[in-house]
């Protein structure tokens, strides 16, 4: 049988031992107590690099609305600054659940069936938005 490392082996026939010159330094120390707990403390915690969630994330607007809707009223929130397509989805499906109807996000604004405006008000006030009641 072959030993394990035959590919590295010496002229000789002898694996090369690559802690040899290790020995001759003497009596090295184990190492510190508690190194992986110094490692652990190296590296850093995870955080953002945005920062803290702001808790002004801006005015947005919410508007009731019926025109060509066939009669039909929806809620619209409008005017968001600072807030991608995703996270107006997020948003859009957890008032959904909230008020028990359907909705959409169209042209950045999001909208809800029927006349919610309090309780996405409640929602956008959670998630760090100043709502504001527009229109009539």
């Amino acid at each position: 049988m072959s030993p394990p490392n035959a590919s590295h082996t010496t002229r000789d026939g002898e694996s090369p031992d690559p802690f040899a010159a290790l020995a001759g330094l003497g009596n090295l120390p184990s190492g510190p107590r508690g190194a992986q707990d110094d490692v652990a403390r190296m590296i850093p915690a995870k955080t953002s690099q945005r920062g803290p969630k702001s808790s002004n994330r801006g005015r947005v607007d919410i508007v009731r609305q019926t025109a060509h809707r066939g009669g039909k009223g929806v809620t619209v929130a409008r005017n968001f600054t600072g807030i991608g397509l995703a996270e107006k989805q997020d948003l859009a499906k957890k008032m959904q659940k909230a008020c028990g109807v359907g909705g959409t996000v169209k042209d950045g604004c999001i909208e809800i069936q029927g006349d919610k405006r309090e309780e996405m008000k409640r929602i956008l006030t959670e998630a760090g938005f100043k709502p504001v009641f527009a229109g009539g």
